[in-house]
């Protein structure tokens, strides 16, 4: 089943179910398939809509760092609510072992030794861990291998 059918089910789930937080959640997500979807005259598949999700997720992260400078604890708990309802349509995240195993392979096939080569291993890394690992993570990885 694809994402975006995932998506559809599930908000009708959570419409029967009086999902509140669920069913707004995915109606942002939906609204965002559909702006793109409608703006470029594309169809959206699964890796594409996952970006979309991950977006979202960073979106809100910042909200909740502008909430918590504004003492906002009201809206930081909506926030946190909806980035938990997105990231049930992320894949499963790869662990820490796995993404330094991962950077440490990408270093010696582009022979980089230093954080000048820091800008070769992050392409090759976002493409491999798209959708797997968050580009803050993967930077975070790359900066502790080269250093």
């Amino acid at each position: 089943m694809s994402l975006k059918q995932q998506l559809k089910d599930d908000v009708k789930t959570a419409m029967r179910e009086k999902n509140v937080v669920k069913r707004d959640s995915i109606r942002a997500i939906n609204t965002m398939i559909k702006q793109i979807e409608v703006d470029e005259r594309i169809e959206l598949g699964d890796e594409d809509i996952i970006k979309l999700v991950q977006r979202g997720i960073k979106q809100r992260q910042e909200a909740i760092i502008q909430y918590k400078e504004a003492s906002r604890e009201d809206l930081i708990a909506t926030e946190q609510e909806q980035i938990d309802v997105f990231k049930e349509y992320l894949p499963a995240q790869v662990s820490d072992e796995e993404l330094e195993a991962g950077m440490k392979e990408i270093i010696t096939e582009t022979g980089s030794t230093s954080m000048k080569d820091m800008g070769k291993v992050m392409g090759k890394a976002t493409k491999k861990f798209a959708g797997v690992a968050d580009g803050k993570r993967i930077n975070e990885m790359v900066k502790k291998l080269l250093a």
